[in-house]
């Protein structure tokens, strides 16, 4: 025997409102998709006037002129391979010049030198 009388027992709750006004959720699941932008879709990008776009893990030119892309990527790196071999040679001509230099500089200190002890030699003799 309970000692405050009836056992506990709650109140039923009210039915619900709708609970939104939208319409969305009478629409079928690909319409919905559609319309809330759950579908995503493939990523692309615009990368100098080219638009590329992510598949199997690797970006791919939409417009599909791969061989054009090929060719201008060997163009680009046997262009780069030619600037790379001419700043190599221009990298050593400095080298080079710089070493000329330096012994054209030693070569005027020593005159120089040589020529400060002829005077002091010529003027001990005078």
């Amino acid at each position: 025997m309970p000692l405050f009388g009836n056992s506990f027992s709650p109140k039923k709750t009210p039915p619900r409102k709708w609970a939104s006004l939208s319409n969305l959720h009478l629409l079928d699941r690909s319409t919905r998709e559609v319309e809330l932008g759950l579908e995503y879709g493939t990523p692309t990008m615009n990368l100098a006037g080219q638009s590329l776009k992510f598949e199997n893990g690797q970006w791919v030119s939409e417009s599909g002129s791969f061989l054009g892309d090929r060719r201008e990527l060997q163009r680009l790196r046997k262009r780069n391979q030619q600037l790379e071999e001419e700043n190599n040679l221009l990298r050593l001509k400095v080298d080079i010049l710089l070493d000329m230099l330096s012994e054209t500089t030693a070569e005027s200190h020593l005159m120089e030198k040589e020529l400060e002890e002829l005077k002091q030699h010529s003027r001990r003799k005078k």
